[in-house]
C-alpha cells in the first residue's frame, strides 16, 4: 500500500540545499580540516579519509604562498578576515585584538626563517576600535554573594561540586585566575591551623586543546603569566580560605603528584566541567533576574572581585597588583571603573577648594 508506513508517500521530500548552505558546508568542511588535521602535528594527525584529503589538497592548492604577504593588500585581506566573525558580523574590539596579537607571530616567525624580509603587518594601516579592557562593576559580587554561590557549588552533582568549591574560593578569597587555582600542590601551600596562610605560585594548567599541546593532554603546565619561566608568586591567603583548604585535604586528599583539585581519576577538571557546575551554582545562589545579569557570570569574575574589595578596602594598588599579578598601570586600568567611595571624597575636596 502507498499509504503504509515505509511507502513512498510516508516519505518527506526534502528540500534542496540552497547555493547558500552548500557555501556554508563546504567553508565548515575546509575549517574542521584545517584544525583537524592541518594544523596538527603529522604524529597526531587522525588517518586521514578520501573526503578529508579532498579538501585538504583543495586548501593546500587555493592558499597563497606565504611570500604573498610581502604585498600589503593580502596583508589588509587577513587582517579584515580575522576583525570579523563566521557570521560575517564584525567582531568586538578585544576578539580582534587578541586574534591579530596571535596572527602577528605568524609573519615574525617567518622573517626568522627567512621567507619574508620584514613583518608585512607592521606596514598595514588597519585599526579598529581599541577595547578598554576595563571590568563591568555589574559582574562583580560582593562578600555575601561570593560565600552565597561557594555554598550553592557545593550542591552541584553529586561530588563534582564539592570536590570544585575549595577551587572557586581560591579565586575569590585569594584572586588567582583559574588556570592558577587548577593546579596548586599541597607543598605550595603554607596552611597554619589559625592566622594567615600564603600560596607560592609555580605553574599554571591553562586548558588547550590535547591535539596542540606539548604532552598530548589537555592540560599543559606553564609558568605564570608575564613572567619568566622560572619565576614564582607569593600569595598570602586568609584565614577563612586556610579553614576551606585544609577542610578540603581532609575530606579529598591530595593527588599522587600532590595536586589538590582533581577528578576521582586524578585529572584536571574539564573547563566544560568548571562552567557547568557554576551555572548550575547561580542558578541555587541568584534569583531568576540576578541569573539573567551579568553578576559572577563567569568563575573568573571571582578574581575580579577579589581585586575589587581588595583596592575598596584601601589597599595600596602596588600591593594589591603583586597579589593579583599585574603591573600597577594595568590594574588601574582594568579595575578603574570598580573603585567605590571615591566620589564623596573628590566632591568634599572640590567644595574646599571653591570655599577658600
Amino acid at each position: 500500500m502507498r499509504g503504509a508506513v515505509g511507502g513512498p508517500w510516508s516519505r518527506r521530500p526534502r528540500p534542496a540545499p540552497t547555493p547558500h548552505a552548500r557555501a556554508a558546508g563546504r567553508a565548515a568542511a575546509r575549517r574542521a580540516a584545517a584544525l583537524e588535521y592541518s594544523f596538527v602535528p603529522e604524529d597526531r594527525r587522525p588517518v586521514p579519509t578520501p573526503g578529508l584529503l579532498r579538501v585538504v589538497r583543495w586548501l593546500e592548492a587555493a592558499s597563497l604562498p606565504l611570500s604573498a604577504m610581502e604585498e600589503p593588500k593580502h596583508t589588509r585581506t587577513a587582517l579584515e578576515a580575522i576583525s570579523r566573525r563566521l557570521d560575517g558580523k564584525a567582531a568586538a574590539a578585544s576578539t580582534y585584538r587578541h586574534k591579530r596579537a596571535v596572527f602577528h607571530h605568524v609573519p615574525e616567525y617567518a622573517v626568522e626563517l627567512g621567507e619574508l624580509s620584514a613583518n608585512p603587518i607592521r606596514k598595514v594601516k588597519f585599526r579598529k576600535v581599541k577595547a578598554g579592557g576595563e571590568i563591568d562593576r555589574r559582574s562583580v559580587v560582593n562578600p555575601e554573594q561570593a560565600r552565597q554561590l561557594l555554598i550553592a557549588v557545593t550542591y552541584a552533582g553529586r561530588t563534582r561540586g564539592q570536590m570544585m568549591a575549595a577551587m572557586f574560593a581560591c579565586m575569590y578569597f585569594a584572586g588567582l585566575r583559574p588556570a592558577e587555582a587548577a593546579g596548586p600542590r599541597k607543598a605550595n601551600c603554607d596552611l597554619p591551623e589559625t592566622g594567615w596562610g600564603a600560596r607560592t605560585l609555580e605553574k599554571t594548567r591553562p586548558e588547550s586543546n590535547k591535539r596542540y599541546t606539548d604532552s598530548g593532554e589537555s592540560n599543559d603546565e606553564r609558568g605564570l603569566k608575564h613572567r619568566g619561566e622560572k619565576a614564582t608568586r607569593r600569595v598570602p591567603i586568609s584565614p577563612e580560605l586556610v579553614a576551606i583548604l585544609r577542610d578540603h585535604i581532609d575530606r579529598h586528599g591530595v593527588s599522587e603528584d600532590g595536586r589538590l583539585f582533581r577528578t576521582r581519576t586524578g585529572q584536571t577538571f574539564p573547563g566544560s566541567t568548571v562552567s557547568m557546575v557554576w551555572k548550575q551554582a547561580r542558578s541555587y545562589a541568584f534569583t531568576p533576574e540576578q541569573v539573567a545579569s551579568p553578576l559572577a557570570r563567569r568563575p573568573y569574575d571571582l578574581r575580579h572581585a577579589a581585586v575589587s574589595l581588595w583596592l575598596n578596602a584601601g589597599v595600596h594598588a602596588p600591593e594589591v597588583a603583586e597579589r593579583a599579578g599585574h603591573g600597577v598601570d594595568v590594574l588601574l586600568k582594568v579595575y578603574a571603573t570598580c573603585i567605590d567611595g571615591q566620589h564623596e571624597a573628590a566632591n568634599k575636596r572640590i567644595l574646599e577648594a571653591l570655599t577658600t
